[in-house]
């Protein structure tokens, strides 16, 4: 009798462990699957890490480190709660929408409904883009163009936020500014949706070697999207006139117009519009799969693989 009461209370421990390791998982995943910055990412990376040294070291009943690993912890998730303000604020504006897992609802554009547009409004505005910098190209004019993608950035991340302009994008307006005898050429343009939001924008540069062929645009470029995932950039070159594309760090160069305007509707056009409205159960199985094993490779910095 003493012995099957001794079993179910272990069993009963063991399934409330496990209850609890499975939450504190889910909840984890669901956190970083929320991050779409990468600094924030490596940050929120950094306090899982003290959180579990700090419960290894409850566990082993060692006192004096449990004791500042705790202080760690606390210290670094108030440092992170105002540093990153506006992300925590989408954390918990999604929280409390019930959207949890934002990474695999593609098919919605976070954003103000002025910013959202439908395919019939993305392929004229980079139809625009396109001819724009195909004719600066031909000119060897340089130019330095943002593009957001998904969610909206947080120009914190722009090293001087430039010039507000809110004026609807054109191939012309765009050739205007970036003419040699305006006081905004050097900077970038800042674009979202079918508007010009800023010009004269100053990016953070990138810390990476580069070829002594790319100039600080290009780094720029590089700088800014290995900060945020939420842009691609477009660089001209002043010198030889050559196109690029900066996405995630990474210059894809030299592009010709056609193959940068097929590159550019593949990420600006909605995907609603690429995809199936109602995807079947396979296939959100199928995505979640991928994008879980991405993420595990992305926090624990393995290679990536097809």
């Amino acid at each position: 009798m003493t012995l099957g009461i001794g079993v179910s209370q272990f069993t009963e421990s063991w399934l409330r462990q496990s209850l609890d390791l499975g939450l504190v998982i889910a909840l984890t995943f669901m956190v970083l699957l929320a991050v779409r910055d990468r600094r924030t990412l490596w940050m929120v990376r950094g306090l899982i890490v003290l959180m579990v040294a700090a419960a290894i070291a409850e566990r082993c009943q060692f006192r004096l480190l449990n004791f500042a690993l705790d202080k760690l912890v606390i210290g670094a998730a108030l440092a992170m709660s105002v540093v990153f303000q506006s992300e925590f604020r989408r954390f918990l504006e999604q929280l409390g929408r019930g959207n949890l897992l934002p990474s695999l609802s593609q098919n919605k554009r976070v954003g103000d409904g002025a910013d959202r547009f439908s395919r019939g409004e993305a392929l004229p505005t980079i139809d625009r883009i396109v001819d724009a910098v195909k004719e600066l190209s031909q000119q060897r004019i340089g130019a330095l163009m943002i593009l957001e993608t998904s969610e909206m950035m947080d120009e914190r991340d722009f090293a001087v936020p430039g010039v507000k302009l809110d004026a609807e994008l054109s191939k012309e307006l765009i050739q205007t500014i970036f003419q040699n005898t305006t006081l905004l050429h050097d900077g970038a343009v800042f674009i979202r949706g079918n508007r010009i939001v800023a010009a004269g924008v100053i990016l953070p540069l990138s810390d990476r070697t580069a070829s002594r062929q790319l100039g600080t645009r290009h780094r720029a470029a590089m700088g800014i999207t290995e900060r945020t995932n939420n842009c691609v950039c477009i660089v001209v070159s002043e010198e030889t006139g050559s196109i690029s594309l900066a996405e995630g760090g990474v210059l894809d160069r030299p592009l010709t117009s056609s193959k940068l305007k097929e590159l550019l509707e593949l990420r600006l056009a909605p995907i609603s519009e690429r995809e199936s409205v109602r995807p079947s159960f396979r296939t959100f199985g199928r995505k979640f799969t991928v994008r879980s094993l991405l993420l595990v490779r992305r926090i624990l910095q393995l290679p990536h693989q097809k």
